[in-house]
């Protein structure tokens, strides 16, 4: 295959159907780790095609979803002073925080700049010298090399009003945390193909090996899904485990070598708050010593205070795949993306928006 939409193709996935069907013999339950996967699986009806014994479930890979309610909190007192610009990507503008989100912070005079890329952040700095301009800086693996590279660019075009604030978080621990809860039940995992992209095989080989469990590294096209189920259940049967590159046209073994290169450069591992979860040992990337000059959370220090997430919201536990969306009592009613309780309901890549744009759950 050369072309993305062969890996749309219908005929294609019915093949694939029809060789899980074959190959299923009892129940699974297979974690798809990637919020963007979610949405692929529920917008294409992709569990309605699998048999009735496989359940998906899923997982905390929205970096929206995880991001605490203390970042949201500091962004907004940011952005509701004078001397600063608060930049962001569109998907964190509606996420609540304890009293305000960005975008009714914008709506009160907040000043909150939407960007497209990090960088845009450093020509709002050089052309804003009067004002304190700070990048709001999330994501897992994917977007810490571009916000490195945002970093050592800003150091080298010497911008003294250029900073960030930092919540940046790595996947594999948090499958560990999973998978240490004894409330699991999860057989095997879809693995995100873009972090392996930046990160090549071998966290994710150890992983499989640590818990014996399949692991399957796919895209995001339907066909990527499934194959990835289909070599899930194909090793879940035969009762083998250990790690597969189902997304072999983007991943390689080691990664990306310059990604890899500037996000050492830049960060170093530490424990990291995630949302609706808690504190995770070594799941986060902070800033290290050289470059804590551009730390926002030291420069401009956060002065309020921060509330616990909505008791409505059973966010946490959708992210550990405990609950599906629809089983929560505000679901479409209390909680919806135009009045989110939670961040899962308000990102593309949150199961909570995916399971009420597409899901017949959530009718």
């Amino acid at each position: 295959m050369k072309y993305i939409d062969e890996f749309c193709s219908p005929e294609a996935v019915d093949l694939c159907r029809r060789s899980i069907a074959r190959n299923t013999s009892q129940p699974w339950t297979i974690m798809e780790v990637c919020g963007s996967q979610t949405n692929t699986i529920v917008k294409n009806g992709l569990e309605s095609l699998l048999p009735d014994s496989i359940n998906l479930i899923h997982g905390p890979g929205c970096p929206v979803c995880v991001t605490p309610t203390s970042i949201i909190d500091h962004a907004v007192e940011l952005a509701l002073r004078q001397d600063c610009i608060v930049c962001s990507f569109g998907d964190m503008l509606n996420v609540p925080g304890s009293s305000l989100s960005l975008l009714q912070a914008r709506a009160q005079g907040g000043k909150v700049q939407l960007i497209y890329s990090p960088t845009d952040t450093l020509k709002i700095a050089a052309q804003n010298c009067d004002k304190q301009v700070v990048l709001l800086a999330i994501g897992f693996e994917t977007t810490a090399p571009l916000n490195a590279h945002c970093i050592v660019q800003a150091e080298q075009q010497q911008l003294r009003n250029f900073s960030v604030l930092v919540s940046q978080v790595t996947v594999p621990p948090a499958i560990r945390a999973i998978m240490s809860n004894p409330r699991h039940n999860i057989d095997a995992f879809l693995a995100a193909g873009h972090v392996c992209t930046i990160m090549g095989e071998s966290e994710y080989a150890e992983l499989a090996e640590e818990y014996q469990v399949p692991i399957a590294i796919t895209g995001f096209e339907p066909l990527d899904i499934m194959l990835g189920i289909n070599h899930c259940i194909a090793a879940l049967e035969q009762g083998t485990f250990g790690l597969m590159n189902s997304y072999k046209r983007s991943v390689k073994p080691t990664g990306n070598h310059p990604a890899q290169a500037v996000l050492n450069r830049v960060f170093e591992i530490a424990d990291q708050q995630w949302r609706g979860i808690g504190c995770i040992p070594n799941s986060g990337l902070v800033l290290r010593e050289e470059y804590k000059r551009f730390d926002a959370s030291l420069l401009h220090p956060f002065t309020g205070t921060s509330n616990a997430d909505a008791t409505a919201c059973i966010s946490g536990e959708v992210l550990q795949g405990l609950k599906r969306p629809s089983q929560c009592p505000s679901f479409g009613t209390q909680c919806t993306p135009e009045h989110p309780l939670g961040a899962p309901m308000v990102s593309s890549e949150g199961a909570c928006a995916a399971y009420y744009n597409y899901s017949s759950d959530a009718l």
